[in-house]
């Protein structure tokens, strides 16, 4: 089977590197080698942080990209996940950083390499979300608990820190199923969303509106086992990644380990790949070899 190069839309890391945290050589290192994994593409992801340390690591992500070389994966921009979000779906995000999403407060971090913002809509103003819009700023719902996603392009880790599906009310998750307009990102490494659950959005959801991601940590491809991340100790126990007290942190998968995980269970289709190039609008420029059981064999670029 061939499948188009792959698009990392939403990551926090990988090879021991924490974007919020990488200086511009990091982030160079992590392009080159990534890119060998058939990853073209990438939205380095921030995390909720303060104010100050997310626009230096937004400069710094900016800064890599214009040193780029044609052996590395493309940064396309930074998806940030972070600030926005309602404290009853915090995740692993430090809710003391947490601001009201409204026009003032983004404009204290707005940077044009801002490409992905994820975002609580039920807590933003109408004036935030027109002018995101009208940026051209992809807006995902995501850490939230609002059914009306009509000024969103997605949510975000779709099932994972939103309302999820209640027969007797509406909620994020639900909207997310059954709207025909937007796109939704799944995090599918076998251990963010029950592989039913994942059979359901297989099954409901548009094809062309699927997007994986692997909301990868810094322990990725690694040797860490213990980490700081988002102000909490997370621990790798090889397979998933927590905090002290339970909190999945995020992936320990990048996204061909998930597409190999995906295929192994025959619930991988390459529309899902394909689908990433349709949201953000770009050119493909290669193709992954995959073997019978999801195996990368060759890269063409």
């Amino acid at each position: 089977m061939k499948t188009k190069l792959i698009v990392e839309q939403h990551f926090h890391g990988c090879y021991g590197i924490d974007f919020n945290t990488a200086a511009t050589d990091d982030i160079l290192y992590l392009a080159h080698k990534i890119l060998a994994e058939g990853i073209a593409f990438i939205f380095p992801t921030l995390v909720t942080d303060s104010i100050e340390n997310i626009k230096r690591q937004i400069k710094v992500i900016k800064n890599a990209s214009e040193k780029q070389t044609s052996d590395m994966a493309k940064i396309c921009g930074v998806h940030l996940e972070g600030i926005f979000l309602n404290p009853e779906k915090k995740g692993i995000h430090n809710p003391k950083y947490f601001m009201k999403p409204s026009l003032d407060n983004f404009k204290l971090l707005e940077d044009e390499f801002i490409k992905i913002i994820t975002l609580a809509p039920e807590l933003a103003d109408i004036d935030l979300m027109q002018y995101l819009k009208a940026k051209g700023i992809k807006v995902q719902a995501g850490h939230c608990i609002g059914a009306d996603l009509s000024y969103c392009d997605s949510t975000t880790h779709t099932f994972n820190a939103m309302s999820g599906i209640n027969h007797r009310s509406s909620s994020t998750a639900l909207s997310a199923l059954i709207n025909d307009d937007i796109f939704t990102e799944v995090i599918a490494d076998g251990v963010h969303v029950f592989d039913d659950a994942l059979k359901l959005l297989f099954k409901v959801k548009q094809m062309n509106k699927i997007l994986l991601v692997s909301d990868s940590l810094p322990c990725t491809h690694s040797t860490l086992e213990e980490f700081d991340f988002a102000g909490s100790r997370i621990y790798f126990d090889g397979n998933s990644a927590t905090s002290q007290n339970g909190t999945i942190a995020g992936s320990t998968k990048l996204l061909p380990d998930i597409v190999k995980i995906l295929g192994q269970k025959n619930m991988f289709s390459k529309q899902y790949i394909s689908n990433s190039y349709d949201y953000h609008h770009l050119d493909s420029n290669g193709e992954i070899e995959w073997d019978e059981d999801f195996n990368i064999v060759k890269i063409t670029f």
